[in-house]
């Protein structure tokens, strides 16, 4: 019958709804007199029957006015119950003047009360059949506990209302005084009081709506939620809420600051903000991770220029589409240039860095996946170290004023190719610092950075949504952790600080174990870990082992005497460097062997580079491991063998 009613044209509907508001306004009517007058089986006479038939229609004309039979009734709101005082008022009113006009007994009181039966059965019949048309489909929704009854949650219990997917059954307080009250119709209990109650209202989702001043410890919040192994969702911030970017109702997966389990380090605006206004800046690697992070928070502090300088074409495409909808929306005015280029190709970074009179350089372009780099030693020595070298000497022949390096951690005593590569171009740098003044170089060195292309978060994710398993390399691997923007707001601020070759590293706190990383997404995504002990699991964690070049541990100093800077978070390394005498021999000798696509020697040099190299595997270069190194050995047989003829 319900689904009958529902499938009749809107014609048809709004006929029914006239007809019903005609019934009950006339009883309205009826019951005000019987009220009144005191009698139950109260008969009016003609007269009274007329003004009733009269301020019925004129009533229902009102309401036709006032748009009452446009509202649909299964998404009724408040502005429809508004409509209602309104045309009951106006109701209540023209029954006093027709009983005035027409001489008619209407005693002084029954157009009170008969509006305030007017409103409860027009606006009773709207909500009953509001809940009977959609109770069936409440029930079918999800059923989510909100955490927060503040503003946020209050915003995002009204949205999931018309949605068609979660159904609130419950808010999550922070206050204790505020336990077993009630927000909105909905029951709240107190975050201490989840692991019982929840259960209780069957949640199937739990969404964070965290107010923005909130003094949450998020960190301690999802300690407790975890063990409920019940998925944990939030909404997007208020600031994307704002700009239009995001709905309130936009449920996503935790955010990865969420799982960081640390404050974020925040730059100091300010500084920042004098260092790029008004400037014109060339980001390398613009359409990577890291490079395309850069991007968005440097046109945000309006420079003149910004020179995205990209290898990939995609990419640059796609980071290119999006800072020109960012530029156009927010007005920002900022001349945005896609180019397409090798950071290998000296003569083109120079001709870009003239030709738009580059005044800061952000060095993001390299080849940063430890496996990949192991298996492709010269092209990985080629771009992190070469790359670098003629990137910074073009800047240097271009007049640039500054030019920031993005290093990492695994630079720090390394046991892989690519970590001695970065290593080896911070040398580099320092070696160009020292001679010349013209261009401040400096380095900024920091931990993984989650979300990033090959991190672990999204990796994980994509397997327990699979059905797993997870695999980790080691049950003892740990790693720091950065978000992306956290990352690109750090280089920012050391671009900003850096008078020539200095090592900036960040304070990131504790370090995380994998393992135990992997373990917190399992739970936060409502699933149970796969074990021995608890075979009906879902997701199982398996430990692959070490791959060619990984460490257990990531340093983020070589020393142990860091220096402070301006910024309490920032650190500055006081380790050692090459005169630019013996990074000029170096290098010489890493071009030999890369022309000579002899990987033994770039390693050796790597090695002899007082870069800390210390490789824990054997040689795994894909092209030396397949008869390459064969090759290499008979040249320099046939060199010896020439050598000694002459």
């Amino acid at each position: 019958m319900i689904k009958t009613f529902l499938n009749l044209p809107r014609v048809q509907k709004r006929i029914i709804s006239v007809v019903s508001d005609m019934v009950v306004l006339f009883a309205a009517i009826w019951a005000a007199y019987a009220l009144r007058l005191e009698q139950q089986l109260w008969v009016p006479n003609r007269d009274q029957l007329v003004v009733a038939a009269i301020t019925v229609v004129f009533t229902i004309a009102v309401f036709i006015r006032l748009g009452l039979y446009r509202a649909v009734i299964r998404y009724l709101g408040d502005r429809a119950f508004l409509t209602i005082i309104y045309g009951v008022a106006l109701s209540a009113i023209s029954l006093i003047v027709l009983g005035y006009l027409l001489q008619v007994f209407v005693p002084r009181s029954v157009p009170i009360i008969y509006g305030a039966l007017a409103f409860l059965f027009v606006s009773g019949t709207r909500l009953g059949v509001r809940m009977i048309v959609n109770h069936p489909r409440q029930r079918a929704k999800e059923a989510v506990a909100i955490v927060g009854a503040g503003e946020t949650g209050m915003q995002l219990a009204s949205a999931l209302e018309q949605g068609m997917e979660y159904r609130p059954v419950v808010f999550v307080t922070f206050e204790r005084a505020n336990h077993k009250s009630l927000i909105n119709g909905l029951p709240v209990v107190s975050i201490n009081h989840v692991a019982k109650h929840l259960p209780k209202f069957r949640v199937q989702r739990i969404l964070l709506a965290l107010d923005v001043d909130s003094k949450v410890d998020r960190k301690q919040l999802l300690k407790q939620l975890e063990p409920l192994s019940i998925p944990v969702q939030t909404v997007p911030s208020m600031s994307e809420l704002v700009a239009g970017q995001a709905r309130i109702n936009d449920i996503r997966d935790l955010e990865l600051d969420d799982l960081l389990g640390r404050d974020p380090v925040r730059p100091d605006s300010a500084i920042v903000a004098r260092s790029l206004y008004n400037k014109a800046v060339m980001v390398t690697g613009a359409g990577g991770s890291i490079g395309s992070e850069l991007c968005r928070q440097i046109i945000q502090h309006r420079p003149r220029v910004l020179v995205l300088f990209e290898q990939s074409e995609f990419s640059l495409y796609a980071i290119e589409r999006e800072l020109q909808a960012i530029n156009r929306i927010e007005g920002l005015e900022v001349q945005i240039h896609p180019l397409l280029g090798n950071v290998a190709h000296r003569r083109r970074c120079e001709t870009v860095m003239k030709g738009f009179k580059v005044e800061t350089v952000y060095h993001a372009a390299a080849y940063k996946h430890v496996p990949l780099v192991e298996q492709n030693v010269i092209e990985g020595v080629q771009n992190n170290v070469f790359g670098t070298l003629h990137a910074a000497e073009a800047a240097i022949a271009a007049g640039v004023e500054r030019f920031v390096l993005i290093s990492t951690d695994k630079a720090v005593r390394p046991t892989n190719v690519m970590g001695a590569s970065k290593r080896l171009a911070e040398l580099v740098l320092q070696g160009l610092a020292e001679r010349q003044r013209g261009t401040v170089f400096s380095m900024v060195r920091f931990g993984n950075v989650l979300g990033s292309s090959g991190s672990v978060v999204p990796l994980f994710r994509d397997q327990i949504r699979d059905g797993g398993p997870v695999t980790v390399t080691h049950q003892d691997i740990i790693r720091y952790f950065m978000t992306i923007p956290e990352a690109s707001q750090l280089v920012l601020q050391a671009g900003s600080m850096g008078q020539g070759g200095e090592v900036f590293v960040l304070d990131m706190g504790e370090p995380v174990r994998i393992a135990d990383l992997a373990r917190k997404m399992i739970h936060l995504m409502g699933l149970e870990e796969k074990t021995e002990d608890q075979p009906d699991g879902d997701i199982e964690v398996v430990f692959t082992g070490l791959r060619p070049g990984e460490k257990l541990f990531e340093e983020l100093l070589i020393g142990d005497d860091p220096q402070g800077t301006s910024h309490p978070r920032i650190m500055m390394a006081r380790e050692v460097s090459l005169s630019w005498e013996r990074v000029e021999e170096l290098l010489g000798q890493l071009q030999r062997a890369s022309q000579a696509f002899d990987c033994s020697a770039i390693v050796e040099v790597l090695k002899n580079a007082k870069t800390g190299y210390a490789p824990n595997s054997e040689l795994e270069d894909l092209v030396w491991c397949n008869g390459q190194s064969d090759v290499v050995a008979e040249g320099r047989q046939d060199d010896k063998v020439h050598r000694l003829s002459v």
